[in-house]
């Protein structure tokens, strides 16, 4: 549980999502154990008492995301922030901000939902089995806030409602953005010879997703087809750990294989049916997710009724890309039935308040180019709109 708990602190730090030596993270093993000394350790073990939890997180976001939390924290309605994207409808539902750091109040909080945030103070995110619950929490709680923040300030500058605090909060935001990520090497050339050459193809192109900053966390997913077999991350998997997290999915059905693999089989199966590729990469970059959320639409049925995710009729484009709706799995407006035939003309996906997906012909190279042009796009338009 020490490796664990030091693991993930240092994790936080190599994503920049805090700075070194400010994470407090602890969790239970035969006594409650935490990765390093801190004032505030006797009020959180106060929490740790009053929860049904195993870890719990605190700390301080780095900038960019220290001066979008606050602000978006000290401006939300009601004390509750809710971003669009598609992390925290399915896993956060919202973001609840507390004023006061008591522990009863927290206590309250953390019952109901994964994380709180506390204006100018930080970040608070708890998990149920492991630390690694906690660093995806806060991980994804960063995600959202930088998305909406973002997000709003373009609606609101275009509106011309922008406030003279969300313009400065932005400036200072602006200042620690980091530069467009680019890939330094490149990937294992395909074709692909046997599985095991595959399996390495997949966790390097995981992990380069990872280190460009192209996920939300280490969230995302990965296929592969060779021969009749589709090799695909496994849901929940870490994109830069993938070794021993990959299922083989025959795709004649039959395998139960599936049963664990990413919860986007489906689009990737019809993905690779169509013949025209044979990987593909699934990320979560930042301002991709930003315009895919701007629409100047107004009064629309659809968003009226805050069903954009589900199914916007309206053909939109980013980066030159196309945006889609879509939700994880197959029903009637699942990704499997939006993102295929939009890959079939295009480099790439960006599918409203998710993420982007790529394909590459025979090795993950140009996928992840696609994938990390497409962000460079997305990030300039950005700037261009405002």
């Amino acid at each position: 549980m020490d490796r664990l708990i030091r693991k993930y602190a240092d994790k936080l730090v190599r994503s920049g999502l805090a700075e070194a030596g400010t994470p407090l993270l602890g969790a239970w093993d035969v006594e409650l154990i935490w990765n390093r000394e801190d004032e505030m350790r006797p009020l959180i073990e106060k929490i740790f008492a009053g929860l049904h939890i195993s870890a719990l997180l605190f700390a301080q976001p780095a900038e960019p995301y220290r001066t979008v939390v606050d602000f978006l924290a000290r401006t939300a309605p009601s004390g509750v922030l809710r971003p669009e994207d598609t992390e925290t409808r399915t896993f956060l539902h919202d973001l609840p901000v507390v004023t006061t750091f008591e522990a009863e109040k927290l206590i309250q909080v953390l019952k109901k939902r994964k994380c709180a945030i506390l204006p100018g103070r930080g970040i608070i995110a708890c998990g149920t089995v492991s630390p690694e619950q906690a660093f995806v929490t806060f991980s994804s709680a960063c995600f959202a806030c930088f998305v909406k923040f973002f997000a709003d300030v373009l609606r609101d500058v275009r509106a011309g409602s922008s406030s003279p605090a969300q313009q400065a909060a932005f400036r200072q935001a602006v200042e620690h953005l980091d530069p467009p990520a680019q890939r330094v090497s490149p990937l294992l050339r395909g074709p692909f010879r046997d599985e095991a050459t595959v399996l390495t193809a997949m966790e390097e192109a995981g992990k380069a997703t990872v280190d460009c900053g192209l996920v939300d966390s280490y969230f995302g997913n990965i296929s592969c087809l060779f021969e009749d077999i589709l090799y695909i991350s496994q849901t929940g998997s870490s994109l830069d750990e993938l070794q021993g997290c990959i299922d083989p999915v025959p795709l004649d059905g039959s395998s139960c294989a599936g049963i664990t693999a990413s919860s986007e089989l489906s689009a990737h199966r019809a993905i690779v049916a169509r013949g025209t590729c044979r990987t593909i990469l699934h990320g979560h970059p930042k301002f991709s997710v930003v315009l895919s959320l701007a629409c100047g639409e107004k009064n629309c049925e659809v968003g009226l009724k805050r069903q954009c995710h589900l199914c916007c009729p309206r053909p939109r484009r980013a980066a030159g890309v196309p945006i889609v709706p879509g939700e994880v799995g197959t029903g009637l407006h699942g990704l499997c039935h939006t993102v295929p035939p939009a890959l079939a003309d295009s480099r790439g996906v960006i599918v409203y308040g998710h993420g982007v997906f790529t394909a590459g012909r025979t090795d993950f190279n140009g996928a992840l180019s696609s994938l990390l042009e497409i962000e460079k796009g997305c990030r300039e338009e950005y700037f261009a709109r405002l």
